[in-house]
């Protein structure tokens, strides 16, 4: 049983992690909300798909875990604290994105009690091997989201950045491991901005179409 000083140590540790991540709602990423108005915050698209998570869990694979899948997306996040938010597609800024997560997990979950660091370092470590139909789930949702932000604003953080649709096919292409009808909805809606000239399909559309 612990001591009320062991008490007072953990409650001390876990309020320092809730102050700690407080920061996320100041990490900013390229795409835009829905309404155009700006861009989404880390804590903004973490709650939005987490909820997704709740939403469209009758397309994610039988007996899967919601209540975990909804803990790592509420987590996987929390590292760009001191990474910042990394364009998923700026091919230099990728490069070591992995290692430089890995540290900043260690540090930002460090700060709980250890059963609690080692659940929700864990949780990340999950999401990232993309092993697990949790992981695969929350991957797909976590690469649907700014799909959905980008085709709402006609092209938003696509358009920005001169990304055609052969490299979102590419990008995307593993939510069809995690929910299969959600990936035929997005290469539906990939289609369809293409069409719209939300994006321009690239040299290898067809082909990357074809592909599935």
């Amino acid at each position: 049983m612990e001591t009320s000083s062991e008490q007072s140590r953990r409650l001390s540790a876990q309020l320092a992690f809730i102050r700690e991540i407080d920061r996320v709602k100041s990490i900013y990423r390229q795409t835009v909300l829905m309404d155009g108005a700006r861009r989404e915050n880390d804590a903004e698209h973490s709650w939005h798909i987490a909820i997704m998570a709740v939403t469209l869990s009758e397309h994610a694979p039988p007996e899967l875990d919601v209540l975990r899948t909804v803990t790592m997306l509420l987590v996987h996040d929390l590292v760009e604290i001191d990474c910042g938010d990394t364009f998923c597609y700026d091919t230099e800024g990728m490069v070591g994105k992995h290692e430089r997560e890995s540290v900043a997990a260690d540090r930002i979950f460090g700060i709980l009690p250890h059963d609690q660091a080692a659940y929700l370092r864990d949780l990340w470590d999950e999401f990232e091997a993309r092993e697990t139909p949790e992981a695969r789930y929350a991957n797909a949702l976590d690469r649907l989201q700014p799909m959905l932000q980008n085709y709402a604003t006609s092209g938003g953080a696509w358009r920005e950045h001169g990304v055609t649709a052969d490299r979102v096919l590419r990008r995307n292409r593993i939510i069809a491991d995690g929910a299969p009808e959600l990936w035929s909805y997005a290469r539906a809606m990939i289609a369809d901005a293409v069409s719209r000239g939300f994006l321009d399909p690239g040299p290898e559309f067809r082909r990357e179409m074809e592909l599935g």
